[in-house]
């Protein structure tokens, strides 16, 4: 096998790039940050990217074989003409369930216990009872999603004794965490009987808009909405109308649209809102990192034993495809 060049673009500290070194000895290896400006003849020779390069680089990697993301998400990279038809693309899915799933459990409980109302009553120095609360015993989150984070956010939610309702595309393989199971054409009928609805979808034609005005009117009156998934899956404007109006009783978002979320946004200043900057899947837990590395590990090698790659990226649906 000639020799392949292999540009990392992923925070990996020195033991764990020996070990990826060890997987294939003799290949060249680059490690670069993600705006460090790298030569064009070093891009027109790299065969294997690991990390999410900047898209502005790609058209100079005629020899790409194979792009590692270090993420789950992978819509940037499956936009028409980015990638050439004979570069694999592979994701991290899976590495990301129990940073993001604990973040919802979190926003779910502050909501619903009134958490932020008495952060602001501390700062102002008031003592205060803020009135009702909920439990996520005996209430019913609807779980968009059924990947990796929305599997782990419902089997987390029901173990609190909640009832959940997953909703996918078209597998109707139903995991026993979950109560019922919906493909997202039945959406609509589950919205109005949903304490919590958990967005947790990529960015593709079919999830853009999907939370609309109208479908935002469907839930259920009080009830809170969370994503983490992409932020054009919400209509921004129409959230901001249903939190101001009382029509919803909150939202967590860390995702928003546009993104990020500019100064004076009303978004910022919305009724019941926690807003995180897209924090709840990235680095900030060494657990998250860890699993990062060992689907970069696992792939590495596959591909240079000649085995088929996971985490195959379908590029006309942005899913992972099945089986990978």
């Amino acid at each position: 096998m000639e020799q392949k060049t292999i540009l990392v673009i992923f925070p990996l500290d020195l033991a764990h790039r020996r070990q990826l070194e060890a997987i294939a000895p003799n290949a060249k290896w680059i490690y670069a940050g993600t705006d460090d400006i790298l030569a064009p003849e070093t891009m027109e020779n790299v065969s294997i990217i690991i990390g999410n390069p900047r898209r502005r680089l790609l058209p100079q990697a005629k020899k790409l074989e194979w792009l590692q993301l270090g993420s789950a998400g992978a819509d940037l990279y499956v936009k028409p003409g980015m990638l050439q038809e004979r570069t694999v693309l592979t994701n991290a899915t899976g590495s990301f369930g129990l940073a993001m799933s604990e973040y919802m459990i979190a926003v779910v409980l502050n909501l619903f216990l009134n958490l932020p109302r008495y952060r602001v009553n501390q700062e102002n120095q008031v003592w205060r009872n803020e009135g009702p609360v909920r439990s996520i015993y005996g209430s019913t989150a609807l779980s968009v999603g059924l990947g990796d984070i929305g599997r782990e956010f419902a089997a987390r939610f029901h173990a609190l004794g909640g009832h959940v309702v997953g909703v996918r595309r078209s597998d109707r393989n139903k995991p026993d965490f979950v109560d019922e199971l919906l493909l997202i054409d039945e959406l609509d009928k589950a919205l109005p009987r949903a304490d919590v609805v958990a967005l947790s979808l990529p960015e593709t034609p079919e999830t853009i808009g999907l939370f609309s005005k109208e479908r935002l009117a469907l839930m259920k009156p009080g009830a809170v909405l969370l994503n983490v998934g992409r932020g054009t899956a919400v209509d921004t404007d129409a959230l901001c109308d249903a939190l101001n109006s009382g029509r919803l009783g909150g939202a967590a978002v860390d995702v928003t649209d546009p993104e990020p979320l500019p100064p004076g946004h009303p978004l910022w200043s919305a009724k019941n809102i926690l807003i995180t900057p897209h924090i709840s899947g990235c680095l900030n837990l060494p657990e998250t990192s860890e699993r990062v590395f060992l689907v970069f590990a696992e792939n590495l090698n596959r591909y240079f034993s000649g085995l088929p790659l996971k985490n195959i990226v379908d590029r006309k649906t942005g899913y992972k495809k099945h089986g990978s």
